[in-house]
């Protein structure tokens, strides 16, 4: 299938079925949907939901039941260097360095190092972490590992990101300055950018378009539009526009006012 109307992911009729003791558990039910090149969309629904079980059907780390998967005209169904994945916690290795810890992946794919050791710099730089090259994990807050988690999947240069509630373990206020970094990043590297989370809010404030779940099975209960101009700051939370998204994301997950 070629990708249609500029998508890089196309996603067809999607199940999962989860094999357990008792009974199977159908985790996912019939997901259709297009993720254009460039786009930023999150998926946000009740904790069970199965939105992290599509995250890793996306990004090839988990199999469907049945349906199809493309990405950019072709059959995805295993990890490739092109989709970088962030996870709700660091996973950073205390004994490297940040820079190190960074330069991770490349040192995986087998790829030159030290070619990449000044891109991993300018991120560092980028997402704020200048001067905290030679430190150790154990020396960062919360908020600075999750940047250094960031920068590493960035670093090889993945045309798509799965971010699956990257800043669910932080403070409400880290939160929100993790969200204009990643917005501001979003913005200047133009990578495509599938997020995951249960906060809407946050699902509001970052995203082209929400996508809204359905307790399990996870279905698609509907997609919205965020018309919110870019780029972002926190002034876009007074406008009336971000207000009535919220509220209508609430009245879909029958979220109490």
């Amino acid at each position: 299938m070629a990708s249609q109307n500029g998508s890089i992911l196309s996603m067809r009729n999607l199940h999962k079925i989860y094999e357990t003791q008792d009974q199977p558990l159908l985790a996912l039910r019939d997901i259709t949907l297009d993720v254009r090149s460039g786009e930023f969309v999150t998926f946000v629904g009740p904790s069970g939901c199965g939105k992290s079980t599509l995250l890793n059907i996306i990004g090839g780390l988990l199999d469907r039941t049945s349906g199809d998967i493309w990405f950019k005209g072709q059959e995805q169904r295993e990890p490739r260097r092109e989709i970088g994945m962030m996870f709700q916690t660091a996973v950073l290795f205390d004994w490297r360095t940040v820079v190190d810890n960074v330069l991770l992946p490349v040192e995986i794919l087998g790829m030159d190092r030290e070619a990449y050791r000044s891109r991993a710099l300018q991120l560092l730089d980028l997402t704020g972490l200048k001067g905290f090259e030679a430190a150790y994990p154990r020396q960062l807050s919360g908020g600075m590992q999750q940047r250094v988690s960031l920068s590493r999947v960035l670093v090889y240069d993945p045309e798509v990101l799965l971010l699956d509630e990257p800043f669910g373990a932080l403070d409400e206020f880290t939160r929100e300055a993790m969200n204009l970094e990643l917005l501001h990043i979003w913005d200047t590297t133009k990578k495509t950018v599938v997020f995951v989370t249960h906060n809407i809010n946050e699902a509001v404030f970052l995203s082209d378009r929400v996508v809204v779940m359905t307790p399990r099975p996870g279905q698609i209960a509907k997609v919205l539009d965020v018309k919110l101009p870019r780029p972002r700051t926190r002034e876009a939370m007074k406008l009336p526009l971000f207000a009535e998204k919220v509220f209508e994301v609430r009245e879909l997950l029958g979220v109490a006012h």
